[in-house]
């Protein structure tokens, strides 16, 4: 295959003049962003990661919708959501033009950043590209426990941590990545400084217990989940009462199943938190995963 492909956003907020699409195709080789920019500098702006599966983006809407959710959060201007969801797109149709492999697993990032210091005029970019194989993890991935460092009422109680945006300061979330790793895990659950279970660094947890399937309450400072809403609908359609609500550690350690799920790796089932082990439904874990792979919503 060859390289992404880039779009640079030139018109992030606000309606495009006549016959301007608010966007182009750029060079992915060629300098795109100044080193200025506020997204460089200081890690001030906002991001989304789109599936693509079979040429489709998936929740398409609900990545716009939580991108103009972090812009507000971070008192960005309104993303003008008609130019990003075209330039999505048309940077999936310009990839596989280029690539020819419609079934492969493709993903979208969309940037939006507070643009280059001084200009007071935002900036935006998103790139389409190969996404990883994932297929290891969805047959199961180990995962340990680390303190966030926050109670979990922080969004209400110190809003200004951006608890629950989706920012590009994710520099903690990469370290807490590699801890595990250290420890000979593969992924993290946060848990607050008082003990309730709160997400992944790239993910929303979803316990399954006595037949009743749990994910913590966003208002936690917790990143609502595009792929969770969508797990919730695959249960509720075999019959399972799902529901969002405060979550011990303890209570997710005592689940009968876990699964840490995501946009682009879908619901990977844990084998292990910390070190207790945890049967894996293998059918159940792969007709999910096939369910989340088949959307086109």
């Amino acid at each position: 295959m060859t390289r992404a492909t880039l779009l640079t956003i030139t018109t992030p907020t606000g309606e495009p003049l006549e016959g301007d699409p608010g966007y182009v195709v750029a060079d992915f080789d060629a300098p795109q962003v100044r080193i200025t920019d506020l997204a460089v500098t200081r890690g001030d702006g906002v991001f989304e990661t789109v599936a693509v599966i079979n040429g489709h983006p998936q929740a398409l809407e609900p990545h716009l919708a939580r991108l103009a959710h972090s812009a507000e959060l971070l008192d960005l201007p309104v993303p003008a959501l008609d130019v990003w969801r075209e330039a999505v797109r048309a940077g999936v149709a310009d990839f596989l033009t280029r690539n020819g492999d419609a079934g492969a697993e493709l993903y979208a990032k969309l940037v939006y950043t507070r643009g280059v210091e001084g200009a007071a005029f935002p900036s935006g970019w998103l790139f389409v590209d190969l996404g990883e194989d994932f297929t290891q993890a969805r047959l199961g991935i180990r995962v340990v426990s680390l303190d966030r460092g926050v109670r979990h009422d922080v969004a209400e109680t110190s809003p200004w941590l951006l608890a629950g945006a989706k920012t590009l300061s994710y520099a903690v979330n990469r370290a807490a990545q590699r801890e595990a790793v250290r420890r000979g895990f593969d992924d993290v659950l946060f848990v607050s400084s008082d003990g309730y279970a709160l997400e992944g660094p790239t993910s929303n947890v979803v316990t399954l217990t006595d037949g009743v399937v749990r994910t913590p309450n966003t208002d936690q400072g917790i990143l609502a989940g595009t792929t969770q809403a969508a797990v919730f609908d695959f249960f509720t359609a075999r019959g399972l009462r799902t529901e969002f609500a405060p979550l011990t550690i303890e209570e997710v350690r005592a689940a009968d199943a876990i699964w840490l799920v995501s946009s682009v790796r879908q619901a990977a089932p844990v084998t292990h938190l910390d070190d207790r082990a945890y049967p894996v439904d293998a059918d159940l874990t792969a007709d999910l995963n096939a369910y989340l792979l088949a959307r086109t919503e």
